[in-house]
C-alpha cells in the first residue's frame, strides 16, 4: 500500500506555473516539477474541492493547467469533524483567523488519515514554529497529524 499524501494548492501552482524571476520560488518550482517527475507514483495523491476552488482562482490559463493536474485526483470530503479541527487549530495553535483556510488543509489531512500534507506554504503549515503545537491540538482530540514537508522534504533518497 503506497503512502497517502495531500496536495496544497501551493504545489499544484509551483508545479504548473512559467519560471519565476525570484530564485528561491524559482527553485521551489524546480524541485516539485523533479518530485512530480520522479516521487509522486510512489504515493496515493489526494486533494479536495478546497483546493479546487483556490487552484480555479486568477489567471485562465494558469487556472487550466492547476485543474488539469488536479482533475484525476480523489477528492477528500470537507467533514464537520474537519471544520471542528481547523477552528480548534485556530484557536489554540498558532495558526492565525486569516489563515483559517491553511487550518482546514492541515485539518482535512489529518482527518481523513493522510501520511503526509505536501505544501510550499512555510508561513502557516510547513512551519516548524507552529508543528508541535498542531501536533498537539490534533493529539488531544484523538488524531495523528500527517507529516506536513515540502516536495523537497518528500524527495527520497
Amino acid at each position: 500500500m503506497k503512502p497517502k499524501a495531500y496536495l496544497e494548492t501551493s504545489v499544484v501552482s509551483y508545479l504548473t506555473a512559467r519560471a519565476s524571476r525570484d530564485l528561491i520560488v524559482a527553485a521551489h518550482q524546480k524541485l516539485t516539477r523533479v518530485w512530480w517527475e520522479r516521487r509522486r507514483k510512489r504515493f496515493d495523491l489526494y486533494c479536495s474541492h478546497l483546493v479546487i476552488q483556490e487552484a480555479a482562482g486568477g489567471d485562465k490559463g494558469a487556472a487550466r493547467r492547476r485543474l488539469e493536474v488536479l482533475r484525476p485526483l480523489p477528492l477528500l470530503e470537507i467533514t464537520d469533524a474537519a471544520g471542528r479541527l481547523a477552528r480548534d487549530l485556530v484557536i489554540e495553535a498558532p495558526i492565525p483567523e486569516k489563515a483559517s483556510e491553511d487550518a482546514l488543509y492541515i485539518a482535512l489531512a489529518t482527518i481523513h488519515g493522510m501520511d503526509y500534507l505536501l505544501t510550499w506554504n512555510c508561513r502557516h503549515i510547513a512551519n516548524a514554529e507552529i508543528r508541535n503545537a498542531v501536533a498537539a491540538v490534533c493529539g488531544d482530540r484523538g488524531y495523528e497529524p500527517p507529516v506536513i514537508c515540502t516536495p523537497e522534504e518528500l524527495m527520497g533518497e
